[in-house]
C-alpha cells in the first residue's frame, strides 16, 4: 500500500472576471490647480477674511506684561489666609444693637421709621407668614352688652312714643306707624358699614390712615386677629389725630387709635390697645352701645326740649310775678311726681339708666383688658396702664407747678365714669402676670 502524498494548504482558485480590466492608474502626483497652489501658513493662526473695514487682527495676541501681583504670604503660589484680616472687612452699615434691644421674633420690617425717630417694634409676631386658625365665632355679645341693652329698654320705649306722637300729628294714624317702622328698621344702620364710616368720619372726625401709618398699623393688626382667630378685613382701621394715648371700637366694623398711640408707644403696647379694642367688638360692647343710644335718641331729645321750655318759662314768669313762678314750679313738681308714680315702671329705670351704663361700661372695660391678656398682652397691657397713670401724675404736676389744683372726681363722678380706676385695672390684670411667670 502507497502513502498518497499531502496536497498542503487548500488554495481556492483565482476567480475569472469576464472582460478582464487593467487596474486602475492613481496620480503619483498632486494635481495641478489653476494658476499656483494654495500657500498655507507655517505657524501662526490661520488668516479668515475680514469684514471690509474691520481692523486686521494682531496674531498673536498681546498681553499685558505687568509683573504679577505681589501677595502677602511670600512669592510662588498665593497662601489665601484660614480667616479675612479684620482690617479688609469694614461693614458699610451701623453696627447691629445688644441682643436685649432686638426682638426675639423681627416682624414685618419698618426700619425707615424707626430710624426717623418711631416707635420701636417689639412685638412677638409668631403668626407671620403662618396658617391663621379662624375662630367659628367672629363676634357675639356677653353679659355685658346684654345688660346695656335691657338698660336701654325703658329709654327706646319712651323714644317710640315719641315718634309715634310725632308721627300721628303729621300723618294720622298711618302716619304715626310708618314712623315707628321706619325709626325701628334705621337701628341697622349700625351695623352697616357705608353708614358706620360716615358716622366715624364726619361724627367722630376720625379719618383713614395714610400709607406710612398703615404701614405700621397694619402688620400689628394682623398679629392681633391672628392670635384672636377672627378675620383681619372684617374691620375698618382709622385714625384720630390726638395726642392722647387713646382708642376706639366704633360701631360693628370700625377700630381707630390716636395718632399719638400710632407713633410714641411701642408695637407691643400699640398690639395691646388694639386687642382691647378687638375685645370690644367680640363681646359686642360697641354695637349694644351704639344701638341703644340710637334707640334712645327721641326720647333724650324729647326730655332735653322738656327741659328748656321749663327754664324758659320760669325765666320768662319771674320776670312778671314771683307768686306766679312759684305756683308754676309746683305744678311742674306734681306733674313729675305723678309721672313717676303712675309709670313708675318707666321712670325710675330712666333716673337709674345713666348709673346702670356706666357701669355696664366699666364692667365692659374689665371684659376688653382680660381679652388682651388671653391673647398674650397682659404684661403691655400693664405698661399701657401705668404709662396713662403717669401721665395724669404729670399733668397734676404740671397744674401744681403753675399753681393750679385740679379737682379729683367725687363719688357720684366715679359712679358715672364709664371708665374704672388704674388700680382696679390693674389689679384684675394680676392673675394673667402671674400665670405667664
Amino acid at each position: 500500500m502507497s502513502e498518497t502524498p499531502d496536497p498542503g494548504p487548500y488554495l481556492p482558485p483565482e476567480p475569472q472576471y469576464p472582460n478582464p480590466q487593467p487596474a486602475p492608474q492613481y496620480p503619483t502626483a498632486p494635481p495641478a490647480y489653476p494658476g499656483s497652489a494654495p500657500q498655507y501658513p507655517t505657524a501662526g493662526a490661520p488668516q479668515y477674511p475680514q469684514h471690509p473695514g474691520a481692523p486686521a487682527p494682531q496674531y498673536p495676541p498681546q498681553y499685558p506684561t505687568a509683573p504679577p501681583p505681589q501677595y502677602p504670604m511670600g512669592t510662588g503660589a498665593p497662601q489665601y489666609p484660614m480667616t479675612p484680616p479684620p482690617s479688609q472687612f469694614q461693614p458699610t452699615a451701623p453696627p447691629h444693637p445688644a441682643p436685649s434691644q432686638v426682638p426675639q421674633q423681627a416682624g414685618p420690617p419698618f426700619a425707615d421709621q424707626v430710624a426717623q425717630g418711631a416707635a420701636p417694634d417689639d412685638l412677638d409676631y409668631r403668626h407671620l407668614g403662618s396658617r391663621v386658625h379662624v375662630a367659628a365665632h367672629q363676634r357675639g355679645a356677653d353679659a355685658t352688652a346684654v345688660g346695656r341693652l335691657v338698660v336701654h329698654l325703658p329709654g327706646a320705649l319712651v323714644s317710640g312714643v315719641v315718634v309715634a306722637a310725632l308721627g300721628t300729628a303729621f300723618g294720622g294714624t298711618v302716619g304715626g306707624w310708618l314712623a315707628v317702622l321706619v325709626w325701628l328698621a334705621s337701628g341697622g344702620l349700625v351695623f352697616h358699614r357705608p353708614a358706620e364710616l360716615l358716622f366715624a368720619r364726619h361724627v367722630l372726625k376720625l379719618r383713614a390712615p395714610t400709607a406710612l401709618e398703615l404701614s405700621r398699623l397694619e402688620p400689628v393688626w394682623r398679629e392681633v386677629t391672628a392670635r384672636a382667630g377672627i378675620e383681619a378685613h372684617t374691620y375698618e382701621l382709622m385714625v384720630e389725630n390726638s395726642d392722647e394715648l387713646n382708642a376706639s371700637a366704633v360701631a360693628g366694623h370700625v377700630v381707630s387709635v390716636t395718632t399719638y398711640a400710632l407713633n410714641e408707644i411701642p408695637s407691643g403696647n400699640l398690639a395691646a390697645v388694639l386687642a382691647h379694642e378687638l375685645g370690644h367688638h367680640t363681646g359686642g360692647h360697641s354695637w349694644a352701645g351704639l344701638l341703644g343710644y340710637w334707640y334712645s335718641l327721641p326720647g333724650r331729645i324729647a326730655w332735653a326740649v322738656t327741659k328748656f321750655l321749663a327754664s324758659v318759662t320760669v325765666m320768662v314768669a319771674s320776670r312778671f310775678s314771683v307768686v306766679a313762678t312759684g305756683l308754676l314750679v309746683l305744678f311742674m313738681g306734681m306733674f313729675v311726681v305723678f309721672a313717676v308714680i303712675s309709670a313708675w315702671f318707666v321712670t325710675i329705670p330712666l333716673v337709674l339708666a345713666p348709673y346702670l351704663l356706666a357701669f355696664a361700661g366699666r364692667q365692659g372695660e374689665l371684659r376688653a383688658d382680660q381679652q388682651a391678656a388671653a391673647l398674650g398682652f397682659a404684661r403691655q397691657m400693664t405698661e399701657v396702664l401705668h404709662r396713662l397713670e403717669a401721665e395724669e401724675q404729670a399733668e397734676e404736676a404740671r397744674a401744681a407747678a403753675a399753681g393750679q389744683r385740679l379737682e379729683r372726681p367725687g363719688p357720684l363722678a366715679r359712679l358715672l365714669s364709664t371708665h374704672p380706676d388704674h388700680t382696679t385695672r390693674l389689679a384684675r390684670l394680676e392673675p394673667y402676670l402671674r400665670t405667664r411667670l
